[in-house]
């Protein structure tokens, strides 16, 4: 049992937290990157990620976003461990693949509640605030203004 120290200077006890698993061994969660949403689920198996019914290589075909969502194993130790089954809408394909990895490494601590530090020194666990500004009236975007013409 983990002791540790509140706001108010007290100490407390922390009892270790009990995995968040249905009756098919399954744990979901939701993630958030930009615009997109991920629900996900993730369950034991031997690695195989499925993202719209389509597998992870055929949607997300840039490497780089395919290195994303390997993230959260790669950093616990858990590669090919678990089958991923996630639907994702909104955003593009970078937002998408954020939005998809926020998901894993939250059912990854529902369903293995000891790997939270891990994930949590990571900033996988951290949902990424960064959005796009809004455009401004008087101006061609956000910041930029239009073209000036002195004469």
């Amino acid at each position: 049992m983990a002791v540790s120290s509140g706001m108010d200077g007290l100490a407390r006890t922390q009892t270790p937290a009990e995995p968040k698993v249905d009756k098919q061994g399954r744990a979901y969660a939701t993630g958030k990157r930009k615009n997109a949403i991920a629900r996900v689920w993730l369950k034991r198996g031997t690695g195989k990620l499925t993202v719209n019914d389509r597998d992870s290589e055929k949607y997300f075909v840039r490497p780089v976003l395919r290195m994303m969502l390997a993230q959260p194993f790669v950093v616990t130790n858990r590669l090919g461990q678990f089958d991923v089954w996630c639907t994702v809408v909104g955003g593009g394909l970078s937002g998408q693949a954020g939005a998809v990895r926020h998901g894993i490494s939250k059912a990854l601590t529902y369903f293995e509640p000891e790997l939270r530090p891990k994930l949590k020194v990571g900033g996988f666990l951290t949902r990424d605030p960064r959005v796009v500004e809004r455009k401004k009236y008087g101006r061609a975007k956000a910041r930029r203004s239009f073209q000036f013409s002195k004469r």
